[in-house]
C-alpha cells in the first residue's frame, strides 16, 4: 500500500505533491520587513528536502497600524513584490508550493512599535500579552483595513505565490468573531452573523483582488478554550458561514488562545510539556463538520502521527513545522527509506526564542547561508580525529567529522553518553530532551564512530592514537568556589543525580536563570520538601524562551514553591544543625537571612579543561581556534610545525546552553 503521506492533493488549480507542509511563522530572519536571502534560503531548504507546501510570513502585516512586534514581514507596500518573486522562484524550482500568511494584529499590536500608532480593535479591550489599549474601530477604519487585506493578497499573487491565508484567532478577524473581545452593538457586533461580517468583508475583498486562480485560506481556532471565547460549536458555525461564500479554499485549524503567555506556550504552540499532537482529534472533529480541506499544526513531531492524521481522515495536509525546523530534509529521508536518520524535534521551543529560528540541536537551521544542513565529504585526505566528551558538543563534533569522512574515536568518562542532558531530561516535562543525545548516538553508530565509554582520558591515551585533530568537549563542573561557605552548599548536580539527599526544608539559589534551579525546586518539592527559590534575576528562568519560562512558572505555582527575586547569595553559614543563607537585594543593597536544612546552589559551570591545557604545548596550533576563520566558515589555518590540531568547544570553553555547544561543533568541524 502506498504511503498516504505521499498522495498528492489538488485544491483548485494547485496540486501539492505530498501531504507535508510547514505553517506560517515569524522566523526572525526578515530584514526591514522584507523576506531577503536568509529568509528565502531558510524556506528553500525545506523545499529541497521534499516538502509539498511551505507557508511563510507568520503574522505578515497588511497595514501601518499593524506593527512589527515579533519580526514579521510587511506586505502593505509594493516593495515586497520583487522579494516575493525571488522567493517563489526558489521554492517552485524544487517542486514545492508556497504561500504567505497575511493579517492585521488589531489589539495584539503595540502602540510604541514601528509607526507609534494606536492599536485598533472591534472594542476597546486591552490584551494582556502585548499590553495595548486599542482604539475602537469606526466604519472608516474597517473599510481601510478591508482594502488593505485585499491589496496585500494581490501583492502576494503578483509575487508568484500559490496562495495566502489570513489568521483569525487572537488577531483582528478573530477579535471581531469572539464575544470576549467584541462588545459592539452595531452591525459588526452582537449576533454570530454580525460578528462574522468583518471577516466576510475581508475575504470578499481578497477574492475580488486575486481572482479565482489563487488559493485563499483561513487559519482559525476550532475552540478558544477560554471563558467567554468561541466554543467548538461556535467555531463550526462560523466555518460554515465562511465556506458558504465560496471565497475560501481551505481551513487551517488551531486551538486555544494567543493573548496570554501560558495560552501561547500550552495551547497554541505546545512544546515538550504537552503530549504529542494534543489537538489533532479536536481538529479532526472540526474537519468532519466542514466541506473544505483542513490543515493543522501543533506538536505533530513524528511520522507515525502524521501518517495517522492523513490515513484516518483527520487532516488533508499535516503541518510539521517545528519538525521541519529540526530536520528540513525529513520528507526526502522518508522517501528514501531513511526514516531512522530523521533528526527529531524534541519540543524545546528554542525556535520561538528571540534568536529564532534556531533549533536546540540543529545549528544549521536559520544559518543556511553559512552552515550546511547536509555535511559534504571532505576533499582533503582522511584525518584521525579524537573527540573527548560525550555531551552534545562532543557528539555533534564526532558526527560532523565522521560525515566528512574522517576516522573518529570518541572518549567519554561516564558509562553513557549525554553529559548534562541526562540530568535535564529527568525534569517532569523535559523527558523528550534525551532525543538530542539518542539521535546523535544512532548517527555515530551508523557512521562507524568508535566509542570508548568509562574512559577518563589522560594525555597519554589521546596521544597513543596519533591524532591529527583533537576536540576537547569535556564540559564543565558546578561553579561554587566563589561562594563563602561553599562547603555547606549542595550543587544542583548532586541534588539531581541523587548524590545528595533532599532536605526537609530546602533553599534553591538561582544564579543563572536557566533550567537547573527550577528543576531542583521541582525535584525537592516532589520529594515532599518545603521549598523556597531565590533568584538573582527579576523573574523566574529569565534566560529561557518564553514557553520554557511559562511552564516552569506554572510548575512552581503548582508545587507551591515560594519565590523571591532580585537577590544575590553571598554566604552560607552553619547554624547548629541548620544552614543560614545570606542574600543581598540587587536593587537596595539590603541583606536578609533565610534558614533551612539544605541550600542548593546553581551558578553555571566552570570549564573542566585540564586535559586541554595538558595537550596545548604539543598541539600545532597551541590549542587556539582562529576566530576569523571560524566566523568565515573556513578551515583553520594550517600550522607549519608538527603535531595535531587542538580545539575545545561547548562548556569546556564557557558555561552556555545546548544550542551553543552544538553550534560550536558544527561550525568548527564542517570545514575540517
Amino acid at each position: 500500500m502506498s504511503d498516504p503521506l505521499f498522495q498528492p492533493l489538488t485544491i483548485r488549480h494547485v496540486t501539492f505533491k505530498n501531504r507535508f507542509m510547514s505553517t506560517s511563522h515569524a522566523c526572525g530572519l526578515e530584514e526591514g520587513g522584507m523576506p531577503k536571502e536568509r529568509y528565502q534560503r531558510y524556506h528553500e531548504e525545506k523545499a529541497k528536502g521534499g516538502i509539498g507546501l511551505t507557508m511563510f510570513g507568520g503574522s505578515s502585516n497588511v497595514a501601518p497600524d499593524s506593527p512589527s512586534v515579533f519580526q514579521q514581514l510587511y506586505v502593505g507596500d509594493d516593495k515586497v513584490i520583487p522579494y516575493l518573486q525571488q522567493f517563489s522562484e526558489r521554492v517552485h524550482a524544487h517542486g514545492a508550493a508556497i504561500m504567505c500568511q497575511i493579517t492585521h494584529l488589531g489589539r495584539r499590536g503595540e502602540p510604541y512599535a514601528s509607526n507609534w500608532l494606536p492599536t485598533i480593535g472591534p472594542s476597546a479591550i486591552r490584551e494582556t500579552l502585548h499590553r495595548s489599549f486599542p482604539k475602537e474601530m469606526d466604519e472608516d477604519d474597517i473599510s481601510r483595513v478591508v482594502k488593505a487585506y485585499g491589496a496585500a493578497a494581490k501583492r502576494c499573487k503578483e509575487g508568484g505565490l500559490d496562495g495566502i491565508e489570513t489568521l483569525a484567532s487572537s488577531h483582528l478577524i478573530g477579535q471581531f468573531l469572539s464575544p470576549g473581545t467584541n462588545k459592539r452593538t452595531d452591525r459588526f457586533g452582537g449576533s454570530l452573523e454580525n460578528r462574522c461580517r468583518f471577516g466576510l468583508m475581508v475575504f470578499e475583498e481578497i477574492r475580488k483582488q486575486v481572482g479565482d486562480d489563487f488559493l485563499v485560506g483561513f487559519r482559525c481556532s476550532v475552540d478558544d478554550a477560554m471563558e467567554g471565547g468561541l466554543t467548538f460549536e461556535d467555531s463550526v458555525a462560523i466555518a460554515k458561514i465562511f465556506e458558504n461564500t465560496g471565497d475560501l479554499d481551505f481551513f487551517n485549524g488551531i486551538y486555544g488562545r494567543m493573548d496570554t503567555l501560558i495560552g501561547l506556550a500550552v495551547d497554541n504552540m505546545p512544546g515538550m510539556a504537552s503530549p504529542i499532537a494534543p489537538w489533532l482529534q479536536a481538529v479532526g472533529a472540526f474537519k468532519r463538520e466542514v466541506s473544505l480541506p483542513v490543515f493543522h499544526a501543533a506538536r505533530i513531531t513524528d511520522i507515525a502521527t502524521a501518517r495517522h492524521a492523513i490515513r484516518d481522515g483527520l487532516l488533508d495536509m499535516v503541518a510539521m513545522t517545528r519538525a521541519q525546523i529540526a530536520d528540513p530534509h525529513m520528507v526526502r529521508k522518508l522517501a528514501e527509506d531513511r526514516e531512522a536518520e530523521i533528526r527529531p524535534c524534541v519540543g524545546a521551543t528554542h525556535c520561538m526564542s528571540p534568536h529564532r529560528p534556531v533549533c536546540l540541536h540543529n545549528a544549521a537551521t536559520g544559518r543556511e547561508t553559512t552552515m550546511p544542513q547536509i555535511i559534504a565529504p571532505a576533499d582533503a585526505p582522511e584525518r584521525k580525529a579524537v573527540v573527548v566528551g560525550g555531551g552534545p558538543a562532543g557528539l555533534e563534533a564526532a558526527r560532523v567529522l565522521a560525515e566528512r569522512g574522517h576516522s573518529v574515536v570518541l572518549m567519554e568518562a561516564a558509562p553513557q553518553l549525554g553529559g548534562q542532558v541526562l540530568m535535564g531530561a529527568q525534569a517532569s516535562w523535559r523527558g523528550d530532551l534525551i532525543g538530542v543525545v539518542d539521535w546523535r548516538a544512532s548517527e555515530l553508530e551508523r557512521l562507524g564512530v568508535e566509542l570508548r565509554l568509562n574512559c577518563f582520558a589522560e594525555p597519554a591515551d589521546v596521544l597513543a592514537l596519533a591524532p591529527d585533530v583533537v576536540i576537547i568537549a569535556t564540559g564543565g563542573i558546578p561553579d561554587l568556589d566563589w561562594l563563602e561557605g561553599t562547603e555547606h552548599s549542595t550543587s544542583a548536580w548532586d541534588l539531581l543525580t541523587g548524590n545528595a539527599a533532599v532536605g526537609d526544608e530546602v533553599i534553591v539559589y538561582d544564579g543563572t536563570g536557566r533550567h537547573p534551579a527550577p528543576h531542583c525546586a521541582e525535584h525537592a518539592a516532589m520529594a515532599g520538601s518545603q521549598v523556597s527559590l531565590v533568584s538573582i534575576d527579576g523573574e523566574l528562568a529569565t534566560e529561557l524562551t518564553y514557553a520554557e519560562r511559562a511552564i516552569w512558572k506554572r510548575r512552581s505555582y503548582e508545587l507551591k514553591v515560594d519565590m523571591t527575586f532580585d537577590h544575590r547569595l553571598v554566604r552560607i553559614a552553619k547554624s547548629g544543625n541548620r544552614l543560614t543563607a545570606t542574600f543581598v537585594n540587587e536593587t537596595t543593597g539590603d541583606a536578609f537571612e533565610r534558614t533551612a536544612d539544605q541550600v542548593v546552589v546553581e551558578h553555571g559551570t566552570v570549564p573542566m579543561d585540564g586535559l586541554y591545557h595538558d595537550l596545548r604545548t604539543q598541539a600545532s596550533n597551541n590549542g587556539t581556534t582562529d576566530l576569523d576563520a571560524l566566523l568565515a566558515s573556513k578551515p583553520q589555518p594550517n600550522s607549519s610545525s608538527a603535531g595535531f590540531e587542538l580545539h575545545r568547544i561547548g562548556d569546556a570553553v564557557a558555561s552556555r546552553n545546548i544550542q551553543a555547544a552544538v553550534y560550536d561543533a558544527l561550525r568548527l568541524c564542517h570545514v575540517m
